[in-house]
């Protein structure tokens, strides 16, 4: 049995709902340092999404916990580089990153593998040109060989590394032309692989050795196109034959002795002493006494720092290091060196990743893309608002101040979320929004049937408010309830933009149940008890056919204690 209509206080639960929307636009405008609008997905305003491709060294799949190790790093990387609003999400073997806005470039970088490592040197070369095949064979060695200049740390500085090993360029490689140039490239990149890490570099056999060292040597002629598909997930217990910085030079390397994870610190600053800018690292306890011990045994050798299997630095060590202290100097410019020393402050990745599509979204499409959307809802918004006042007249208008209400609570949520948890509104979210006006519109609908159904059956309006409350309620319930599951199971198995709607559907169907309970349904309860003449015509409530209905049923009815007996 249904508690009658004066048992409900509307004016407390339309109270309550007014200071939940004070509440939320006292924290959308007097909090945060942000317009008091949604931030905005790459669809809408524009942006960036980078798309990175694992490689394995064995060409198998890559480890599920490796991308995810992977995912979280770059993650890291977003977050400690300043770059707001990106989503980082796994797509299969794929890690996805979004940029929204003008910070595009800076995503480009985020998936660089950076696995660095410290070698040590057993002999270099300079790289030699590659001859034209049409034009005679250079003679002559390039002009000098990439010197291992050095400087040993001021005395009053502390222990740091002596400056760049690199030298002068030898001249740049240059490209085979000819209809089977692909294939002869592919030749190459297939010795090269097969070279550049063969045990037999440093065999105990010294003709073996020199053999081995002059193949692989002859192999790697540092050409770009060589070189960029052998980045990257070198075997660190086997020797190294690698290029240099600016590809001037081609080196011999032992085993890894000291892996760039031993790093618990990286910055970046400006020599003024070499005019250079320069990467300073810090080592752990573990990290700190292996490269003292090293440079301790090999003064007057060279080490090399190895980025992603190419030498960054490979100066001569002219003291032991014992402070834990170093640095990385590669002729750097500003950004390079800043860029370097963040992605290995926040970690080197478990894979190597190449990437294999970037997509820009310009600010103009953003904006389209924006504008249809709200085109879209308010065509939807209108057509609602249509069907209900024609259908229900003033309970229509209860309906369209409900989904207004409804609205101003989804954009102070969509603009807090924005600044607190970094959620962006796509076209995807949009979306979602717009199938939500019509969950919303569905409640009422649920609501004011049951009244219809109530009237039908003989009651007044006023009596009729509470009874088809009590039962439209409990389908309310289990229809948002359906809805609510669908979009959190969504959210939880989707990725990327699917998330967005599932994300929006959810969040609309909880707030759709706070706007019926303390909103629509006192509202109408008010109407039910006005004595205005207006408001208590069931014409002007698109009740009056359902009513007369009642009124013949209800006079149809015997009276109550007198039997409905025809004399005969």
């Amino acid at each position: 049995m249904a508690a009658p209509a004066g048992h409900l206080r509307p004016g407390r639960y339309l109270a309550f709902f007014a200071l939940i929307v004070v509440a939320l636009y006292a924290l959308v405008f007097f909090t945060g340092s942000g317009k008091p609008t949604p931030k905005l997905g790459i669809d809408l305003q524009g942006g960036t999404r980078v798309t990175l491709s694992a490689r394995n060294p064995d060409g198998g799949d890559p480890p599920r916990e490796s991308l995810e190790q992977a995912r979280s790093i770059i993650e890291r990387r977003v977050n400690g580089i300043g770059v707001g609003g990106t989503e980082v999400v796994l797509d299969g073997s794929n890690v996805v990153i979004t940029v929204p806005g003008e910070q595009g470039d800076q995503a480009k970088t985020l998936g660089k593998t950076a696995k660095l490592g410290f070698r040590k040197v057993v002999t270099s070369q300079p790289v030699t040109p590659v001859p034209q095949p049409s034009t005679p064979p250079t003679s002559g060695a390039p002009s000098s060989a990439p010197p291992s200049s050095s400087g040993a740390p001021g005395a009053s500085a502390p222990p740091s590394s002596p400056a760049n090993g690199g030298g002068s360029a030898a001249g740049a490689p240059q490209q085979q032309p000819g209809g089977d140039s692909d294939e002869q490239t592919k030749k190459e990149i297939e010795e090269a692989r097969s070279l550049r890490q063969n045990p037999d570099l440093l065999s105990t056999d010294q003709a073996k050795q020199a053999a081995a060292a002059e193949k692989a040597f002859a192999a790697l002629n540092c050409d770009p196109k060589v070189m960029d598909p052998l980045v990257g997930n070198d075997l660190t217990d086997k020797p190294l034959v690698a290029c240099g910085d600016k590809n001037t030079a081609k080196y011999l390397l032992e085993p890894e002795f000291l892996p760039g994870t031993e790093i618990s610190d990286a910055s970046s600053s400006y020599d003024t002493q070499n005019s250079q800018w320069v990467v300073n690292l810090n080592f752990k306890g573990e990290g700190s006494r292996i490269w003292g011990d090293f440079t301790s045994k090999n003064v007057q050798k060279q080490a090399a720092f190895v980025l992603d299997t190419q030498v960054v630095s490979a100066p001569t060590i002219q003291a032991a290091i014992l402070g834990g202290q170093t640095q990385i100097t590669g002729r750097f410019s500003q950004s390079e060196a800043k860029d370097l020393a963040d992605v290995l402050k926040y970690g080197s990745l478990p894979l190597s990743f190449e990437s294999s599509d970037a997509t820009t979204v310009s600010a103009t499409l953003g904006l389209a893309s924006l504008q249809a959307g709200l085109i879209a809802g308010g065509i939807g918004l209108l057509i609602v608002f249509i069907y209900c006042l024609f259908y229900y007249r003033l309970l229509g208008v209860l309906t369209i101040l409900s989904l207004a209400l409804s609205f101003s609570l989804v954009y102070a949520v969509l603009v807090l979320l924005g600044r607190w948890i970094g959620y962006t509104l796509d076209l995807a979210g949009v979306a979602g929004l717009i199938i939500a006006i019509g969950i919303t519109a569905d409640s009422f609908v649920i609501y004011f049937e049951r009244l219809k159904d109530e009237i039908r059956e003989g009651r007044t309006f006023r009596s009729a408010v509470p009874r088809g409350w009590s039962r439209a309620q409990r389908t309310i319930l289990a229809s948002d309830a359906v809805s609510f599951l669908a979009a959190a199971i969504l959210y939880w198995l989707a990725v990327g933009e699917v998330k967005g709607f599932a994300f929006t559907l959810g969040m609309s169907t909880v707030l759709d149940l706070v706007v019926v309970y303390l909103v629509t349904h006192p509202l109408v309860a008010l109407i039910s008890r006005s004595k205005s003449k207006v408001l208590s015509n069931p014409k002007n409530l698109g009740l009056g056919a359902v009513q007369q209905v009642g009124s013949e049923r209800k006079a149809a009815r015997p009276a109550a204690g007198r039997p409905n007996v025809k004399e005969a």
